[in-house]
């Protein structure tokens, strides 16, 4: 991952840190802050795209205080949000979705999870097209540089396959229904472990996610800017 003493040395025009990492030994006024609000925006995002999925398959609501409020601290949830801090990735409050509604529960459970990720791609691709037309005018465009990141980030990050990331959603509708205990251990224990691992990396140093991810965000993120 780039770190912040990293990102200093590189032009915008060619780099940015994507994902960003917070280093509180040298913070960045403009950068951090410019960073929390493209983390709200992304985990607003997120949640909302998986209301409107999960009402427009039949999951409707009316009244319902955790949907379609577009309030993004509303839906930040601790342990995302830690998971932000520590290693430039986290997700939204786990929305709730009434399986009873739904015709399909599994696999439609499966397509409103991953409208989250999908929602923040977009997202990323519309704050591409406005660097590039701030970049055309030879303004500074490093606030959407960096909500060009983190939405990246946030969606590429979603393919670890431990919940409450959206391929750790799919995984848990792969466990058999008659096991119960199995998949409200795994839905329960999933968040704690990929904090833990997320610390384990940035104290150790060691990769443990991102070898395998960095890369391919590296890769969409240069997609997006045009490079």
């Amino acid at each position: 991952m780039f770190t912040k003493d990293e990102a200093a040395i590189m032009t915008i025009d060619t780099a940015w840190p994507a994902p960003f990492i917070i280093n509180p030994q040298n913070l960045a006024a403009d950068a951090v802050t410019a960073f929390c609000v493209s983390v709200l925006l992304a985990v607003m995002l997120n949640a909302e795209a998986q209301a409107f999925v999960s009402t427009f398959l039949g999951d409707r609501r009316v009244g319902a205080k955790d949907r379609f409020h577009f309030n993004a601290f509303m839906h930040l949830d601790i342990l995302g949000t830690i998971c932000y801090l520590v290693a430039g990735f986290g997700w939204p409050r786990t929305m709730d979705i009434d399986r009873g509604k739904l015709a399909q529960p599994r696999l439609y459970t499966a397509i409103i999870r991953l409208a989250g990720p999908l929602a923040n791609l977009f997202l990323a691709g519309i704050a591409g097209s406005l660097a590039a037309i701030m970049k055309t005018l030879e303004w500074d465009p490093r606030v959407f540089l960096m909500l060009i990141g983190v939405n990246i980030t946030t969606a590429i990050y979603n393919l670890i396959p431990l919940p409450p990331l959206a391929m750790g959603s799919l995984v848990g509708e792969l466990i058999p229904p008659d096991a119960v205990r199995t998949r409200s251990l795994f839905l329960q224990a999933g968040p704690f472990l990929i904090v833990a691992l997320a610390l384990v990396e940035r104290i150790t140093h060691q990769g443990i996610f991102s070898p395998y991810i960095d890369p391919l965000i590296k890769t969409v993120f240069a997609y997006c800017r045009g490079l």
